[in-house]
């Protein structure tokens, strides 16, 4: 029984990535005494050394003794010896300060500088069965959402509510991380980027890149010279849209597209095709003239809109900021062409919550980084203020019992679905490794 046991777990860790001999090296899941390499010699770990994340050997600035000899210098990892040529790190000289070869299977002899062969400890015969067994049942099931669906729940309050705050920041940081090629693109021009971003969300999922597209089509610099004008914005937002391209018989249409001829002449403007935005299934509310008329109001109800934003502190702050009213025109239409119901459409609470999540913080963050101040509890109290996201992945979370009480814990667990438990990082999530470690 206990030799169907081993061989199981041998076969377990031939279909194992590196990544998990890894994790046994780096916390030392395996008998540290009595170590022996595949040379008769004592080894002796003094310290293991820093994982490289990066291109090049596994672990750095390692501390051994190997039979009386300290050693200090760096430790590779494969699955097999033979692994060592089929990386072609006999070509690298990055390799020569390799002090140790660790690997499961020891199926090939690799030569050190001085021709000696370099010493190889196997990691087969010292690790923990009980941390093979710990992955075993964390990866065995491939009809889980996700590997620790089953355990995730025992796991401490502490531990999970500091990965929180982590993924969090994770995830701010590559947000702020991408804004900040768009900042490069413009020349620095904090008040380009957040109205490139702005118009992007102003679209949702559906008319995103249609709206992106919309604001790169104007050069910023026009967009603050007729923010003043209310009509010449108008004009110039559904100008470059496409959206006065159309014969309409309404009085409102005519003068915006007036209004749009004599700007295109002036700044030589070339308008997108109001083909590429959709209205297919969707709601009016979110209809792109409507959203158009709403970046309008706000852009022309705040000159200085991003200076604005970055001063402001509090949830109710961007709230009242939010408080635009569209032109009268709108407020019975939702197309140019078919007048409907009165009504305000005014900015949601909940819309102003997605521009809050996915352009306002993360270009703030990226602004006071590159002032050099990070005030990160001021991000903190405002997600949590901020209402739960309603999707798929909160929804799953919840099932497993994982519950989302504000903007912050749904912002933590999609960092933690997409870029961890879907790439089934788990040897790099504190969840995975808590659970290994029992």
């Amino acid at each position: 029984m206990v030799e169907k046991e081993f061989v199981k777990l041998r076969y377990l860790l031939f279909a194992m990535k590196e990544d998990f001999l890894h994790y046994v090296w780096k916390y030392q899941l395996f008998s540290i005494h009595n170590l022996i390499t595949t040379s008769h010699e004592k080894l002796t770990i003094i310290k293991p050394g820093t994982h490289n994340h990066n291109s090049g050997t596994d672990f750095l600035n390692a501390q051994l003794k190997i039979d009386h000899q300290l050693w200090v210098g760096n430790v590779e990892i494969h699955l097999k010896s033979s692994d060592w040529y089929a990386h072609h790190h006999e070509m690298d000289e990055n390799y020569d300060a390799v002090i140790l070869h660790v690997v499961w299977e020891d199926d090939a002899t690799v030569f050190m500088k001085n021709n000696k062969p370099l010493p190889v400890l196997v990691l087969k015969d010292f690790v923990s069965n009980t941390a093979v067994k710990n992955y075993q049942n964390l990866f065995a099931s491939k009809q889980r959402w996700i590997a620790c669906e089953k355990e995730i729940m025992t796991v401490d309050g502490f531990t999970f509510e500091n990965w929180k705050e982590r993924l969090f920041f994770e995830r701010l940081e590559r947000k702020s991380d991408e804004m900040k090629e768009l900042l490069v693109a413009n020349k620095n021009d904090f008040e380009a980027v957040l109205f490139q971003l702005l118009a992007k969300n102003f679209g949702l999922k559906v008319n995103g890149d249609a709206f992106l597209s919309l604001a790169n089509s104007i050069d910023f610099s026009v967009v603050r010279k007729v923010a003043l004008n209310e009509n010449q914005l108008t004009a110039l937002l559904f100008g470059q849209a496409g959206f006065l391209e159309e014969i309409i018989e309404e009085e409102y249409h005519q003068k915006l597209k007036s209004e749009y001829h004599y700007l295109q002449h002036k700044y030589n403007l070339q308008p997108i095709s109001n083909r590429q935005f959709s209205f297919f299934r969707m709601r009016p509310s979110n209809f792109s003239t409507i959203r158009i008329a709403q970046l309008v109001s706000l852009y022309h109800a705040h000159q200085n809109l991003f200076s604005k934003m970055m001063k402001t502190e509090t949830l109710k702050g961007f709230y009242e900021m939010s408080e635009v009213s569209v032109h009268p025109f709108w407020k019975t239409h939702y197309t140019f062409d078919k007048s409907s119901k009165s009504s305000p459409k005014k900015l949601t609470k909940q819309f102003v919550d997605l521009l809050l999540i996915n352009t306002i913080i993360p270009l703030k963050f990226l602004y006071n980084k590159h002032r050099g101040e990070i005030i990160e509890n001021e991000f903190l109290v405002i997600l949590q203020k901020i209402k739960s996201e309603k999707n798929n992945i909160i929804s799953k979370f919840d099932d497993i019992g994982i519950k989302a009480k504000n903007g912050y814990d749904t912002q933590a667990l999609l960092e933690l679905k997409n870029n961890y438990c879907t790439k089934k990082l788990c040897l790099k999530c504190a969840v995975g490794i808590k659970i290994l470690n029992r």
